[in-house]
């Protein structure tokens, strides 16, 4: 398997998301997504797409992984692992010395557990409230 740092094209994003099921985009849609990304990573296994991660945020504060697929086929092999390490590699290298930033995410219903092992915790905890989502 190889990793390719920000190539994602919306072509690609699209499929990858239609594998998933996630809900439709438009090219438009999908393609002011990318151009507003930190950071895209695309997963390539003999030579086709088979998974990418996305990053958004301030690159100070706050780091969201927006989007991590793997299509059913390859899920389980370590691919999603790989995937949200690189991630993880880029936001620490953005990360201001001495200070804390946030690394969140939001994950599809039934991965909880692969998130915890990558060291996510869920919400609410004793000290963080739930997180919260309005669709417009």
């Amino acid at each position: 398997m190889v990793l390719e740092e920000n190539v994602l094209d919306v072509d690609t994003y699209l499929m990858l998301r239609g594998k998933v099921k996630w809900k439709p985009l438009t090219k438009e849609q999908a393609e002011k997504a990318l151009e507003n990304s930190l950071y895209t990573v695309v997963a390539y296994e003999n030579g086709k797409p088979v998974g990418m991660g996305r990053v958004v945020g301030d690159g100070a504060v706050i780091c969201y992984v927006q989007d991590l697929i793997v299509v059913p086929e390859y899920q389980g092999s370590g691919i999603g692992y790989r995937l949200l390490q690189n991630i993880k590699e880029f936001v620490l290298e953005l990360k201001i010395p001495g200070t804390e930033m946030m690394f969140d995410l939001m994950c599809a219903k039934g991965r909880e557990h692969f998130y915890k092992k990558c060291g996510f915790i869920e919400r609410p905890t004793d000290k963080l409230g739930p997180g919260m989502i309005q669709y417009l």
